[in-house]
């Protein structure tokens, strides 16, 4: 059995649906999720700071963050887990990371409409 965390912004709303999601997905409990944004700072294994920049995963000892981060994640949920290891090809890691970088940019834009959407 894989070890693996997750670190989240909870203070995010598009954080908090996906991890959400991620959760009622992973029905074997094989992913330990952290809210960064409420987790105590032993939790934090670098700083916390960078973990609400980005998406960060330890997948058996470890550290990943952007898409390699993600696809961890994937791989530990039997639905997700064909992209997941899809992910292990770098060519499509590597688009993904891009596509990631791409959303980092307009993530503020969309956390405000969803936290519209939250009112």
């Amino acid at each position: 059995m894989q070890d693996l965390t997750i670190w989240f912004d909870g203070g995010c709303p598009l954080c908090r649906r996906e991890i959400a999601l991620m959760q009622r997905l992973d029905r074997a409990g094989a992913i330990r999720f952290v809210d960064v944004a409420g987790a105590e700072p032993a939790s934090c294994p670098i700083d916390r700071d960078a973990l609400l920049a980005r998406f960060h995963a330890r997948e058996n000892g470890v550290m990943l963050s952007g898409a390699a981060a993600f696809a961890a994640m994937w791989r530990a949920i039997p639905l997700l887990r064909p992209i997941g290891l899809a992910a292990r090809s770098p060519l499509v890691l590597a688009l993904l990371e891009r596509t990631y970088r791409v959303f980092l940019r307009i993530r503020p834009r969309l956390q405000r409409a969803a936290r519209r959407l939250d009112r």
